[in-house]
């Protein structure tokens, strides 16, 4: 009898535990199993969007995540095709539901409000907002056809929508020329007219607050100053002084980091969670020394961290509690010309340096799409997109190493 208790508590009482996942080489089948280790890093990956269709997370400084209430999880926001059609849609982070948030045609756009648990997007010239529980729509704004705009970003407090309005010839100029390749260049030389603008969500009112001769871009509103935005100057990195901000309410633009070396590029910008740093991709010069640096918005202080040609990754971004960084790596056809560089990265921070850690093989993924890592709220993942199983879809990755 005290054998056949012991057999059952070996055997029969672990029908209860969680079954040993597979360690498999990361997208060498297709399909992938929903979850697996990944055999060269020893991390956990789930699929985080079980439907079917092309899926993708947003890009790398765009936040997705709306945080838990009373009564819903945690979810993030991500966009999935629907009869060929590009929609926004909400996952649950604790069960992995998905919801369907909008059903329009031509939707762009991968902003979302915290506070009032909406996303904006636009269709055309029209701009929308709906909420992600109980998917009331409404119209914001219709942009007049003497205005060709869109927007990118959200203000801290939730009142005002930002964005550049481009001229005619931009616009020609990008419609004959529709390769990176061919227009960026062609663009940046042109020195044509834009503007950022702003929209109040609640009145509609829209408002030029800036403009100049050059390609204003990569517009992003600080997330915790309502007032402050930042935009670059686009083109080739090695020629502009990229990074700027702006007092939307008056002022001049006051620039974050001057070049000081022939070739030195900065760039992929994006703030820090408190709002008081920028973080960008730094290289001194160009496809030699590598950093991500952070500047101060408020006394133009920089804090770097160099890595190697290897670590360069295409997108970086920081974890909520400010502690830890991530990278989406890179092919051997990006500016750092990397021979071992297709992986998703963790990096520890360790005095002027970081640390890496290798947490995804990405050896089967095509970098023409690229991964743009997140880390989850709770700061245990890393959740990036991927084409490794022949279509694009949404992982993540948990940090810590699998038992």
């Amino acid at each position: 009898m005290t054998k056949l208790i012991l057999l059952f508590a070996l055997f029969g009482g672990c029908m209860a535990c969680t079954p040993k996942l597979p360690v498999l080489e990361t997208g060498a089948n297709s399909p992938m199993p929903d979850a697996w280790i990944d055999k060269d890093t020893g991390h956990k990956l789930i699929h985080l969007t079980p439907r079917d269709g092309d899926n993708r997370s947003f890009y790398f400084h765009n936040n997705p995540f709306l945080p838990a209430t009373d009564t819903e999880n945690e979810k993030m926001i991500f966009y999935g095709t629907v009869d060929g059609e590009r929609q926004l849609f909400a996952v649950d982070l604790k069960n992995k539901e998905t919801q369907q948030i909008t059903n329009k045609k031509g939707v762009s756009g991968e902003i979302v409000a915290n506070q009032s648990r909406q996303v904006f997007y636009q269709c055309g010239d029209s701009v929308f907002a709906t909420g992600v529980e109980d998917k009331e729509t409404r119209l914001v704004y219709v942009f007049p056809d003497s205005i060709k705009a869109h927007i990118t970003t959200l203000n801290a407090d939730e009142t005002l929508l930002a964005g550049a309005v481009s001229s005619p010839k931009e616009r020609e100029l990008f419609r004959q020329n529709p390769k990176k390749h061919d227009y960026f260049n062609l663009i940046y030389e042109a020195r044509l007219r834009r503007s950022l603008f702003t929209i109040d969500v609640e009145s509609g009112d829209f408002k030029k607050i800036y403009s100049e001769n050059a390609w204003l871009n990569h517009i992003q509103f600080s997330p915790t100053d309502p007032e402050l935005l930042m935009f670059c100057h686009e083109g080739p990195w090695h020629k502009v002084n990229r990074i700027w901000t702006i007092n939307i309410n008056g002022g001049e633009p006051q620039l974050m980091h001057k070049r000081t070396m022939e070739m030195e590029i900065a760039g992929h910008e994006f703030f820090g969670p408190e709002g008081k740093r920028i973080w960008f991709d730094l290289q001194m010069p160009r496809s030699i020394t590598f950093f991500l640096s952070g500047v101060d918005v408020n006394t133009l202080e920089e804090k770097r961290y160099s890595l190697t040609r290897d670590e360069w990754s295409i997108h970086f971004t920081i974890s909520p509690d400010q502690k830890l960084f991530a990278g989406d790596g890179g092919d051997p056809g990006q500016v750092a010309k990397a021979e071992d560089g297709q992986w998703i990265y963790l990096f520890h921070p360790e005095g002027d340096h970081f640390r890496s850690e290798k947490l995804v093989n990405m050896q089967h993924h095509d970098y023409d799409l690229e991964p743009n890592v997140h880390f989850s709220p709770d700061g245990k993942w890393i959740i990036f997109r991927a084409n490794f199983e022949g279509h694009s879809d949404i992982y993540a990755v948990e940090i810590s190493p699998s038992k």
